[in-house]
């Protein structure tokens, strides 16, 4: 199989990780007799410096053109002073509209290997396996206007949450259609009893609802949801809400598992290549250090392999690898066991690729951090 890839490397840890990623593919590639062709463009902070936007003409093209799109992290606080249309969120924002990217799949599983490196108590996560399926391209983050305003002597500021019907079907759609496969459970997530936004989501959850009928439908307030997330998680199979609502609860997920670090996500597209990408940010305190945790980045490569290429047994070598460096002892800095020594960002890719390859020379090197 011969496919093109599209890589974003961005701001910060980003570009590590990213690496780290493609070498990953690589070490796939020559096991299973596949090529993979790497072009590389600029999104973020990096093209405000280069190309004086936060997301250039030729990126949105390369993107286009590409089988998927592997994104690193962006932003950092060299451009925090920026105003808005020039902060390097807005390219990220912007690519999502460019490639009808709708939703953002983030899955969030347990590895007992790592119970220790998340602060709740394994009794309440052991066995968790959530998918949250977030809405990518509607809701308070594009809705307009988003403005501050000056009224008489008021500074004001109104931000707009706006969604067509449609737009909040289709992704409820998917998520019964991927429950279906799973544990056919879909817990919807609104605020229905302030927002009529929500009501019109909830109303919208229950149509969908009746083309799936061995598909259980839950509604949860989101307030709710945040603590149901702490306090027993296992309840949650998949959990679909809008954009800000998954963008929260999706990060508060990631105690789950220890660290941002562990967990990657898809970018769902209606017509276009789909977008692979860390949930984590570019971490600018720790650029260059090579102690950031490419696990994520590694994993959203894996849902590429399966999700756009359809290449199960690839995905499968990779999650896998990632399971045994994890169960051999390796560890970055942010899910580091008591009295073991860290591995770098380098030396956990290293590793992964080793197993995926079954290459005992590199593998060994795993003695000098049990």
């Amino acid at each position: 199989m011969k496919k093109r890839i599209a890589v974003l490397p961005g701001d910060g840890v980003g570009k590590e990780v990213a690496r780290g990623a493609i070498e990953v593919l690589q070490a796939v590639g020559e096991r299973f007799g596949h090529q993979f062709y790497f072009s590389y463009g600029r999104i973020g902070g990096v093209s405000i410096d280069q190309d004086g936007t936060p997301l250039p003409d030729e990126t949105i093209e390369l993107c286009k053109d590409s089988d998927a799109v592997l994104l690193g992290a962006v932003g950092g606080p060299k451009w925090d002073s920026l105003p808005g249309h020039l902060r390097p969120e807005k390219g990220l924002l912007k690519i999502r509209k460019e490639l009808n990217l709708y939703a953002n799949l983030r899955p969030t599983s347990y590895y007992p290997s790592l119970a220790d490196s998340s602060p709740l108590r394994k009794e309440i996560i052991e066995g968790v396996d959530i998918l949250m399926v977030r809405e990518l391209c509607g809701g308070l983050y594009f809705g307009k206007p988003s403005e501050r305003r000056q009224q008489g002597d008021k500074e004001t500021v109104v931000d707009t949450l706006y969604y067509e019907k449609t737009e909040m079907e289709r992704v409820i759609r998917l998520a019964f259609e991927l429950a279906e496969k799973r544990s056919k459970k879909v817990t919807s997530v609104d605020k229905a009893n302030v927002l009529e936004s929500s009501r019109m989501w909830r109303e919208t959850a229950e149509e969908v609802a009746k083309d799936f009928p061995e598909v259980a439908l839950e509604h949860m307030l989101v307030d709710n949801a945040a603590m149901q997330m702490i306090k027993n998680p296992r309840q949650f199979d998949v959990v679909v809400t809008e954009n800000m609502f998954g963008d929260i609860l999706s990060d508060e997920a990631s105690v789950l598992t220890g660290s941002l670090g562990m967990l990657p996500s898809a970018s769902i597209s209606t017509d276009g290549p789909y977008l692979y990408e860390p949930i984590h940010g570019s971490a600018p305190d720790i650029e260059g250090k090579n102690i950031a945790n490419p696990i994520a980045m590694i994993l959203s490569a894996a849902m590429m392999l399966r999700i756009s290429f359809g290449l199960e047994q690839e995905a499968e070598a990779v999650e896998n690898a990632v399971k045994e460096v994890l169960e051999g002892g390796g560890r970055t800095s942010d899910i580091a066991a008591k009295g073991k020594k860290n591995v770098s960002t380098t030396e956990m890719v290293e590793e992964i690729k080793a197993t995926i390859l079954d290459n005992e020379a590199i593998l060994n090197i795993m003695g000098a951090y049990a």
